[in-house]
This record gives structure tokens, sequence and C-alpha cells, in this order.
């Protein structure tokens, strides 16, 4: 005899959104599913720090200054602090539509557009939205089934529709937008400043080695040069720590540079390759505050709008499940004779208890009303109306 149960599934709504993320921790951390360039750039921050703080910053904060490894690891927790931060939050998803409001907007269009005959193609979905006495264009995103806020625009990677869209940058392993932009400026930022501080004092580390045993010397790192494996070693990681900040300088602050020149307008880099405000029609930014201190106070000091996706909210599915139960009967459990009456009552209650149905349970003489009650050995009397309905 099986048995349908329905048992409440808790499930998240992380679990069920559309698009190409991946969730962590019950959908608290939120991140791109490239995440191959994010790990290279954990190695190469991790890497270069722990080999400066483990041979040059001892050797300079004896010769120099405590302060050179305190100042290093002030700026190392920062960059790795908003590089977290960056990675790991919601950039500013726009949800998509549901059925009902996506067929709605249909409907919308058609009654703007109207009919459109067949083999023409149908006019663009755009809508005319008014900022600062300046007309903005609202797109209609066809994978998403909304029209995109201003400055919005629908990432090709993680397949989502993001407000203030800015770029995806792979070595965060996220998309920038208007949730974590500030981070990310000031991890690119901090990374500028980590980068300069160790490339400027691992020269400062050879020079001081250069002035005792010769700069040639330092460099050639050959056995009979030093008393032990140690320094020789010590001197190999210094060059190569000098190589990948060298590198590396030029593209983070080149990066960190271009970035302050979009933050001092109020542009995002998505509106500086389109030539959204610098084309030929020569458009105003209606965005900026045409000062670039307000720019710069509205972009990184401005309120952070909270998430709008509700990763974390609970969906409740129902869950049918069959379950058996085996009933054992032995001897004393079999069903007694039923001897068939008249009418076959007998036979319909046994076909119920086949089927698996309870049968009615009848009424006794104690559970039924006051004037139906008879008492044992006592006849019905008819009623007087029932004798005057026989005359």
């Amino acid at each position: 005899m099986s048995v349908m149960v329905a048992r409440k599934k808790v499930v998240r709504k992380w679990e069920k959104l559309p698009g190409r993320n991946t969730f962590c921790c019950d959908g608290r951390i939120m991140m791109a599913r490239q995440k191959g360039i994010f790990y290279l750039t954990l190695f190469l921050i991790l890497g270069t720090c722990a080999l400066f703080f483990a041979f040059e910053c001892r050797y300079l904060a004896v010769q120099l200054s405590p302060a050179i490894p305190v100042f290093a690891a002030v700026l190392f927790l920062f960059a790795m602090a908003t590089l977290l931060r960056t990675s790991f939050s919601d950039p500013g998803v726009i949800p998509r539509a549901l059925p009902d409001e996506a067929a709605f907007i249909e409907m919308e269009i058609e009654a703007t557009n109207g009919t459109v005959p067949q083999g023409q193609r149908p006019p663009p979905r755009i809508k005319n939205f008014q900022i600062n006495n300046q007309i903005v264009k609202l797109k209609y995103c066809y994978t998403c089934k909304i029209f995109r806020p201003p400055r919005a625009s629908h990432c090709s990677i993680c397949d989502n529709c993001v407000e203030r869209f800015d770029h995806h940058c792979p070595w965060v392993g996220n998309c920038v937008g208007k949730r974590n932009y500030r981070y990310f400026y000031l991890f690119i930022l901090s990374l500028s400043l980590l980068t300069i501080y160790i490339f400027t004092f691992n020269i400062v580390y050879v020079a001081l080695k250069s002035l005792k045993i010769g700069f040639l010397n330092t460099l050639k790192e050959t056995p009979g040069t030093y008393p032990s494996t140690e320094q020789r070693s010590l001197t190999l990681l210094t060059v190569l720590e000098v190589l990948i900040c060298f590198f590396t300088l030029w593209s983070v602050v080149g990066l960190t540079g271009f970035h302050t020149f979009l933050v001092a307008l109020n542009q995002t880099t998505n509106e500086d390759i389109k030539g959204s405000w610098t084309g030929k029609n020569r458009v105003q930014n209606p965005y900026s505050h045409g000062n670039i201190v307000k720019n710069c106070c509205e972009v990184l000091c401005g309120p952070l709008p909270p998430s709008v996706l509700d990763r974390r909210g609970i969906l409740q599915q129902e869950e049918s499940t069959a379950q058996e139960e085996s009933c054992p009967r032995g001897p004393s459990a079999q069903e007694p004779a039923v001897a068939q009456g008249p009418g076959g009552q007998a036979e319909e209650s046994s076909a119920q208890q086949k089927d698996g149905s309870v049968p009615a349970p009848s009424l006794s003489n104690t559970e039924m009303p006051e004037e139906k009650q008879l008492t044992s050995g006592e006849l019905p009397v008819p009623s007087q109306d029932a004798g005057q309905a026989e005359h």
C-alpha cells in the first residue's frame, strides 16, 4: 500500500537565478563562472608580497626603518580587502522580467508600434527618457525582457543586465557596475601604490647590497661570490620581484590613471568606448556635475544602493514522495467471513474494503437524535401526520 506524502523543500532564490554566475556560501558570494584569471591575480599579489615580507623587509627594517614593513602590510591588506569586495559582491544585476511582466511589455510595444507587415524589420524598441534636460534612450533587452535603465548594459559573459555597467574585468572575476565600482577603483589605486612601493624598495635593497659587494657581483649570483647559498637565493628572488613589479607597474598604473580620468568626468568605460558623450553629435554628459570634486564625491562617496536580487530569499517547493506501507497478515488477522444479507449489502461492504476505502460508521442509538432514539423492546409509534395521510 503506497501513500503519497508532500514535503516542503526550502530553496533559495540564488539557486534559480538565470545567468552565468556562480554562488558560494549560500548565495552570499557572487562571481562570474570564468575565475581562472582571478586566481592568477591572487597568486601574483600573494606571491610577490610574501617574498617581499619574507626577505627584503627584514633587511630594510634593520638597515633603514621598521616602518617599511608596517606601511607595506597596510597597503597589502587594503588591496586584498577591496579586491575580495569587488569580486564577491553583486555588481548591480537587474532581475529579469517575470512571464506576466514580459507579456505586458510585449502588448505595450505592439500597441505603440502597431502591426508590422510581414517581411519588414520591426522598429527598434526604444523609449526616450529625459535627464537634466537631456534626452536619453532606454533600450530594450531581448534576453531579460525589460527596458534597461539609463547607463545599464547587458554583459555577454555573465548574461545579465548590470546597472551603470562599466566593464567585465576577468582579473577580478566579476562585472564592474554600480554596486562595486568604487571598490574596484580603490583596488587598482592601492595595488598601484603597493607595486610602486615594492618596486622602489627592491631597488633600494639591491643598491644597499651593491655598496657592500658591488653591483655586478650582486647580479652575477655565482656560488663563489657569497659565503652561503642563502644570500644567493635572496638576490635571485629580489630580481624576480623587480621583474614582476616592472611589468605590472605600467599596466596597473596606466589603468588607474584612465579610471581617475573617468571618475573626474562621471563617465563609464562602456560610455567612453562607445563615444556616447564625445561622438559626432557632441552631446553633453547629463550625469556630470561640471565639477571634478562633485563627480568624484558622487562616484566614490555616494550612497550605495542595496541589491535587488534578494539572493537569499526563500522559495518553497512541494515534493510528493511515495511511501510503501506493508501490513503483515497472520492467522489472527484474517477477515471473518461475512454472510450475505438481503439486498447484497455484504458484497458492497467487502468490495469497499478491497478498494481500500473506509466504510462510513453506522450511528448507534445513543448517537442518534433524541426523537429517533429507541429503547430495547419499544416499537416505533407512528405520528399523527402519518395517520392523517393514511386516511
